[in-house]
């Protein structure tokens, strides 16, 4: 007769450290709640601004049509949903979800100020589980979100999922440098100065330090290409931004 044992959580990484999934849920929920009202400061301070760059590149490879419904999953603050909406014209739609309510709230408030509240709107919503249909959205998009997730594979999953057959995704995240010596200036900069600016200017250096490690247990450009192919999107490519600093993922179902 053998003993019953419960199976032991699925883990996951939260930096550098391993967690159950739903530890690490818990665990960025309150890092972006820390975080929120200094979430886009942060950002242009660490990155010079280029992260702006970014984001007007991974819209522009969106090519926003008229009449089409984005999906901005961990979109937080609405920047990308926003820029989307003013590209794509007349009849387009996005709907931003985020785990955090804090998020939501700064997102939400933005568009209203923005004059985009008829064309948007905000879930509360976790990026495993999605609270929208099936095959009900043209575009998914995803931005410097998908790492903080507990389970990658079951995120694609559910891009897959809520998609359109023909539909696109997108993925901008951080990435893996691709040139030796960027490599080398970017680890020295990253881990002795992105704590230390969250510190001063968020009054949270544990957040950004979790954000640095983050980074570095993020899969290669060829492992989310991989995992993306795994979860049955097709034609998975990427796109270098800043020697790999950065990378844009893209995949369509069929």
């Amino acid at each position: 007769m053998t003993a019953d044992h419960a199976s032991p959580p699925e883990s996951a990484w939260f930096g550098f450290r391993r967690v159950d999934t739903g530890t690490k849920t818990r665990l960025v929920h309150g890092v972006f709640s820390r975080v929120a009202g200094r979430y886009d400061l942060m950002n242009d301070l660490m990155s010079g601004g280029v992260h702006r760059l970014w984001r007007r590149r991974f819209v522009a490879m969106m090519r926003p049509r008229p009449q089409e419904r984005l999906l901005d999953v961990a979109g937080g603050t609405g920047d990308i949903a926003s820029r989307f909406i003013r590209a794509a014209g007349t009849g387009a739609h996005a709907t931003i979800c985020d785990l955090t309510e804090d998020m939501v709230r700064i997102g939400r408030d933005r568009g209203i100020d923005g004059g985009l509240a008829g064309s948007v709107d905000h879930v509360v919503g976790d990026a495993e589980a999605l609270p929208i249909a099936d095959a009900s959205v043209d575009v998914y998009a995803i931005a410097f979100g998908l790492r903080n997730v507990g389970r990658i594979d079951s995120a694609l999953r559910e891009a897959r999922r809520v998609l359109k057959p023909g539909g696109r995704l997108y993925c901008l995240e951080f990435s893996h440098v691709v040139l030796p010596l960027l490599g080398r200036l970017y680890d020295a900069y990253s881990f002795a100065m992105i704590p230390s600016l969250g510190a001063v200017v968020a009054q949270d250096r544990t957040s950004y330090q979790y954000l640095v490690e983050s980074i570095r247990r993020f899969p290669t450009q060829e492992g989310l290409a991989d995992q993306l192919a795994a979860a049955g999107l097709w034609r998975p490519r990427w796109v270098n931004l800043s020697g790999g600093i950065a990378a844009i993922h893209t995949a369509w179902r069929i």
